[in-house]
C-alpha cells in the first residue's frame, strides 16, 4: 500500500466513524467532508473508492439497518423507527425498505404478513423446480429436490406473508427461461431483497451471456471491488433465484466449478446444457 493509499484509508476510516456516530443527523457531504479536511469532491471519489458506495448511500444504509433492528424486534413503530433512525418522515424510510429490501417497512416489521405469496412445482430439465411470487413480482426460485424443505426455505424469507399454491403469469413467464434464449425473453420483474451489495452482485449476474462464464474475481472487477472476491462468492450464493439469476456461470478463475446451492453435478450439468444450447444455434 503506497502512502497516499494509506492517508486515504485514514480518511475513509474517519469518515466512516463520524457517520457512525452521527447518522441520526443525516450529516451531508460537505459537513463529513469538512471534517476530514478534504474538498467534497475529493471526498466523494475518494470514499467511493474505498467503500464502494457514495457517502451519501452509507449514510442510508446505516440509517436503515437501525430501523430494521427496532422493527424487526418490535420495539418500534413506522414512524418511531422513521425519527430514531434520523429520517424526516415515514416516507423517505418507505422508499429505502422498497429500494433496498424489496418491501415496505411494514411488511418488513409483519415478517411479510401482508403479503400474498403463490408458489408451485414444476419440472425443469435440471429437476423439479419451486417458483414463488407476488404481485411485484418473482421473489424466490429453487430446484426443490426435496419440495417440504424447499418450501420451508421459501418461508424462512418471508416468515409471515400468506401461501397459496398456484400457477400465476409471473411463474409461467419464469419458466419459460428453460425453453428459449433467456436474454430474448419479455422483462421478468423480479421482486427480491438483499443488501446493496448483493443487489450489486446479482446485477452483474444477469449481464453473463448464455453459454458464457465469469470468474468470482472478474464479478468482483466489474463492480470495482477487485479484492472482494470471497465476499461475491458469498452474495451470489445467497441468490435466492436460481437459473433466471445466473449464479451457475460463475467458476473459479482456475477453472474449476466451484460450489453451487442446489449441487456442483446440477451446476455442472447446466453449464454443458447452455454452452451445447449457444453451440447449435437453438
Amino acid at each position: 500500500m503506497s502512502v497516499q493509499e494509506t492517508i486515504n484509508y485514514q480518511r475513509v476510516a474517519e469518515a466512516i466513524e463520524y457517520i457512525r456516530t452521527n447518522f441520526k443527523e443525516q450529516p451531508d457531504l460537505n459537513e463529513v467532508a469538512e471534517k476530514i479536511h478534504l474538498s467534497p469532491f475529493h471526498f466523494q471519489r475518494v470514499f467511493t473508492e474505498w467503500a464502494g458506495v457514495s457517502p451519501k448511500k452509507f449514510v442510508q444504509f446505516l440509517s436503515l439497518a437501525h430501523a430494521k433492528s427496532l422493527l424487526q424486534n418490535g420495539s418500534a413503530t413506522v414512524s418511531e423507527a422513521a425519527f430514531e433512525s434520523g429520517f424526516s418522515g415515514t416516507g423517505r424510510l418507505h422508499d429505502l425498505f422498497i429500494n433496498i429490501e424489496g418491501m415496505t417497512p411494514g411488511e418488513y416489521r409483519n415478517g411479510g404478513e401482508s403479503l400474498l405469496i403463490n408458489y408451485s412445482f414444476a419440472e425443469s430439465p435440471f429437476g423439479n423446480i419451486l417458483v414463488a411470487s407476488t404481485t411485484k413480482g418473482i421473489c424466490y426460485m429453487a430446484f426443490a429436490d426435496e419440495e417440504e424443505k424447499s418450501f420451508a426455505e421459501l418461508k424462512h424469507i418471508f416468515p409471515n406473508a400468506n401461501y397459496r399454491q398456484v400457477v400465476d403469469m409471473a411463474q409461467q413467464n419464469a419458466l419459460y427461461v428453460f425453453r428459449q434464449d433467456w436474454s430474448n425473453l419479455q422483462q421478468i420483474k423480479l421482486h427480491i431483497k438483499g443488501t446493496s451489495f448483493q443487489l450489486k452482485v446479482w446485477e452483474t449476474l444477469l449481464k453473463i451471456p448464455m453459454g458464457k462464464l465469469a470468474s468470482y474475481s472478474g464479478i468482483a472487477e466489474s463492480i470495482s471491488q477487485p479484492n472482494a472476491s470471497r465476499a461475491v462468492g458469498s452474495a451470489i450464493g445467497d441468490n435466492p433465484v436460481a437459473f433466471l439469476i445466473p449464479c451457475h456461470r460463475v467458476i473459479q478463475a482456475s477453472g474449476s466449478i466451484g460450489a453451487y446451492h442446489w449441487g456442483n453435478t446440477r451446476k455442472t450439468a447446466m453449464i454443458g446444457w447452455e454452452a451445447a444450447k449457444t453451440f447449435s444455434g437453438e
